[in-house]
């Protein structure tokens, strides 16, 4: 373990005023800022009082006309590079998912020719399911290929639901697929299942798909939530990559199929599809990291003690700016030492980007996170990202409510110290079962004071009869509940519960921004 002199992650910075020029109307004035935070349990014995700082108050800037719309602020010691500002809405993947499998569905239906004989029935289903499911398969391909417009405007955690739920149906389209082609060629030929089976292997092609289909229902398997616990993470790594080769194997089959062999056009398309999202797989998952690598060079300079079992890592590199990182994102983390060069870990920023150092704040809750505490200075880091949409994109109201829970403070801790605000106007709920659970909690109080913002540890065990992120509750705690916007971050439980609570409390569910690390 190693320590030095404080570093000026440390030393939390004043926030920026809102920009003047768009905004001609008058300030807002300060509502009163809490006397006292709320705890529910033992009371501390010297409780934290936010309060205006006499020698340099915060001061907002005018209040814009409109709802406000925040982005990331700058930290003065190292300015950071603009943002790009292409994000994809989750709505409109959606959307453009959906069309695409209408377009499958059209080519479908302007070559089938309708007949009432069974073997004919068959095999246009088969043809409909096989389109679809080999279709399924290059978006769970593209939804997993890390893509900056996607990744920051959906958000990396959506995606890999999305991407869970999706393989459910690909896998089902595929199975379906297989039995209704058997069944085909079974009454074509007037043969039994298994002779039918032992024909169709004696192709290729049909040979290669069966091999995938394989393949595919490894991932299957190993991804259901019974099994995926059971599993090393490099395991599931491994098998997940053998989806590659089903897909490759998938469109071998694919393009020998009558749906796409009798025209050139569609052959032409369907490859420029299947090649497009290799090249992103490709260019986004090796090349950028490959190449972010080379440039940064980032190394530790500093490992840490926040708390029990809780550490800081400092990462410090060559035109970190670049990477465009925002308070609130997270990066995939691989530390080339033994034991964590293999696996790539997500963790939050938890401080703003400055002096190109990047810090990350850890809880040890498995071997991996175990092993980072022991990191030495110098120890070489391969960080791909930014990624995630938890950031000042997503406000669309001028009072933002942050609410932690446990080490998901990270984040928070990073967007309390950058949101725009006046005093009033930046809220943080900070909910752990005891005073030893809060991590970064002299920082929290020093932005608090600085910023005059209100600053809530909810103290208690999850258990207890009283729960203070209850409906009631919250309105008690933020009288304007349903005015704020809601950044959400903890433990998958916690954050399901606080979501249901802030609902019934009267916040619309589309100003709840969250993500869940389980699927990051």
């Amino acid at each position: 373990m190693t320590t030095e002199a404080s570093h000026p992650l440390y030393v939390p910075l004043r926030p920026e005023p809102f920009p003047t020029a768009p905004m001609p109307a008058p300030p807002i004035p300060a509502p009163p800022v809490p006397t006292a935070p709320f705890r529910a349990g033992p009371v501390p014995a010297a409780p934290f009082r936010a309060g205006p700082v006499p020698a340099a108050p915060f001061r907002a800037g005018p209040v814009p006309a409109a709802p406000f719309r925040a982005g990331p602020v700058p930290a003065p010691a190292a300015p950071a590079a603009p943002v790009p500002a292409l994000r994809l809405p989750p709505d409109r993947l959606r959307d453009a998912v959906l069309a695409g499998a209408g377009a499958v569905a059209l080519l479908w239906g302007v070559q089938a020719r309708p007949s009432a004989r069974l073997d004919a029935l068959f095999a246009t289903g088969a043809h409909l399911t096989g389109l679809l499911a080999g279709y399924g398969v290059l978006v769970l391909l593209l939804l997993m290929a890390r893509v900056p417009a996607v990744e920051h405007g959906v958000g990396a955690d959506r995606l890999a639901r999305w991407h869970a739920l999706g393989g459910r149906y690909v896998l089902g389209l595929i199975g379906a697929h297989a039995l209704l082609a058997l069944c085909g060629y079974a009454v074509h030929t007037h043969t039994d299942l298994v002779t039918a089976t032992g024909d169709l292997l004696a192709y290729g092609a049909i040979a290669a798909a069966t091999a995938g289909t394989a393949l595919f229902a490894a991932v299957g398997i190993t991804s259901a939530r019974a099994v995926r616990s059971r599993v090393r993470h490099e395991t599931w790594r491994a098998v997940h990559l053998g989806a590659l080769l089903a897909a490759a194997l998938g469109f071998v089959h694919q393009l020998a199929g009558p749906d796409l062999a009798g025209s050139l056009l569609t052959r032409w398309l369907w490859s420029m599809a299947h090649g497009t999202v290799a090249v992103l797989l490709l260019w986004y998952r090796l090349v950028v990291p490959v190449r972010a690598a080379l440039r940064h060079d980032l190394r530790v300079v500093e490992v840490r003690d926040e708390g029990p079992g809780v550490v800081s890592v400092l990462v410090r590199g060559r035109g970190v700016a670049r990477l465009c990182a925002e308070p609130g994102q997270f990066f995939r983390w691989r530390f080339l030492r033994r034991g964590l060069w293999a696996t790539a870990l997500p963790f939050s920023l938890s401080a703003p980007v400055r002096d190109d150092t990047l810090r990350i704040t850890v809880k040890a809750l498995g071997d991996h996170t175990r092993r980072i505490r022991r990191l030495r200075p110098g120890t070489r880091v391969l960080a791909s990202g930014p990624f995630g949409a938890l950031t000042a994109h997503r406000r669309t109201r001028r009072k933002v409510l942050l609410l932690a829970g446990g080490v998901g403070i990270t984040p928070m801790r990073a967007l309390f110290e950058t949101l725009p605000g006046g005093p009033g106007d930046v809220t943080l709920l900070y909910r752990a079962s005891n005073e030893s659970g809060l991590v970064l909690r002299e920082e929290l109080e020093a932005i608090a004071r600085e910023r005059q913002a209100a600053l809530h540890f909810l103290l208690g065990r999850s258990d207890d009869s009283y729960d203070p992120l209850a409906p009631r509750a919250l309105r008690d705690l933020v009288p304007d509940l349903a005015a704020h916007d809601v950044y959400l971050c903890g433990p998958p439980a916690m954050a399901k519960a606080a979501t249901a609570n802030l609902i019934r409390a009267g916040v619309p569910a589309s100003r709840i921004h969250s993500e869940d690390f389980d699927h990051a």
